[in-house]
């Protein structure tokens, strides 16, 4: 029973947590042509669509619950979060992802809307969706 209200407790903090951040919603459009260059400027020196780096690989991220690359050693944080890859969620962890997954080890922050927006248009196109 302990385990559940904490487990419970966790996913209200989390939903109150994302709640708060910077939501999609007020991204401008975002271009996924645009994105890949972005994403190869900006993110590829740690992260890869098909190769874990020293991040993760992205292939497939949008929609898939962080962490679960399986053979990718992820900060417990990031194991332990209940956070699904959407527009909202890579948008508040592409701001601040000390803020969303506080103990996590990724150090990086996109700051303009517009180039947060490509780039997760970009995910979004190459996770199929």
């Amino acid at each position: 029973m302990r385990r559940l209200l904490i487990a419970c407790a966790s996913l209200v903090a989390l939903s109150l947590t994302i709640a708060g951040m910077a939501r999609a919603d007020e991204l401008p459009a975002g271009d996924a042509m645009r994105g890949a260059k972005v994403y190869e400027q900006r993110c590829g020196a740690c992260h890869s669509l098909e190769a874990n780096r020293v991040g993760p690989r992205h292939h497939g991220v949008y929609g898939r619950k962080a962490g679960s690359v399986t053979d990718f050693p992820y900060s417990p944080a990031v194991k332990a979060s209940q956070v699904i890859w959407s527009q909202d969620t890579l948008n508040a962890w592409l701001t601040d992802p000390q803020k969303l997954i506080p103990g996590q080890r990724m150090n990086y922050r996109l700051g303009d809307p517009q180039l947060r927006a490509d780039v997760i248009a970009f995910l979004k196109k190459e996770s199929g969706k």
